[in-house]
């Protein structure tokens, strides 16, 4: 799973290989602790214009389809496997309309150990950035005026697959990391045989984990109020 991440840098500086053509004005600042139900940037390609237009937009993390009486369910569906998109109502449409691709500095996972659970930040080297799978809907509040523009609330899930290598041996599940290849096809809404990308994609996966680094950090990032760069300082085991 992934249950927290770090968005170091914002704008293009994050998303330059994934060829966006516009920003939106009101992009989250740089975080260090993006936990569910937190806002953060996300690549979609809107298929409302001819051609298509990628954006970079501001999101709720935990996804809230359209059906949904409030946001709360989004709380539990900030995460989605893979392998499952198919058999959930909560993911099935948006897997073949809203595509999104998540950029991020790193994550960070929780390895369970016989005197507790350890916090490990995972990330590319050289600080490069990372990109996740990942789904994206639109819900309406029906409490909100027609005219006010708050009354639409754009969410994001994360999508999953088993971990390998030395990912799996701190959790049995991680992001389902794509290259700017496989994002490009995942993004475009163009595309019709999505589980052939999704599944080029998972199968992709593991060269790009092999690629990873990761090294301890301090338990302090187990507080959602504590937002720094020393969170991903790496501390004695």
């Amino acid at each position: 799973m992934c249950g927290r991440f770090v968005v170091a840098n914002v704008g293009s500086e994050l998303v330059g290989v994934l060829r966006v053509d516009a920003e939106a004005e009101d992009l989250p600042a740089p975080s260090y602790n993006i936990a569910p139900t937190d806002r953060a940037a996300i690549v979609l390609d809107s298929a409302k214009t001819d051609p298509p237009t990628r954006r970079l937009e501001a999101a709720r993390w935990g996804l809230v389809p359209g059906w949904a009486k409030d946001p709360k369910i989004g709380a539990r569906a900030f995460n989605a496997r893979s392998e499952e998109l198919e058999d959930k109502s909560m993911f099935r449409r948006a897997l073949h309309k809203r595509r999104a691709v998540i950029p991020a500095s790193g994550y960070y996972e929780w390895k369970v150990t016989d005197t507790g659970k350890v916090p490990h930040f995972i990330h590319p080297a050289a600080g490069s950035p990372m990109f996740f799978a990942g789904l994206y809907e639109w819900w309406k509040n029906p409490a909100v005026p027609d005219d006010d523009p708050g009354r639409w609330l754009l969410s994001f899930t994360i999508l999953t697959r088993d971990s390998i290598g030395h990912l799996g041996s701190i959790h049995d599940r991680m992001p389902l990391f794509m290259d700017p290849d496989h994002a490009d096809a995942w993004l475009d809404p163009s595309t019709e045989n999505v589980r052939d990308v999704l599944d080029a994609a998972i199968d992709a996966a593991p060269a790009i984990a092999d690629t990873l680094e990761d090294h301890v950090v301090s338990k302090a990032v187990g507080n959602v109020r504590n937002n720094g760069p020393e969170l991903i300082e790496p501390v004695e085991e």
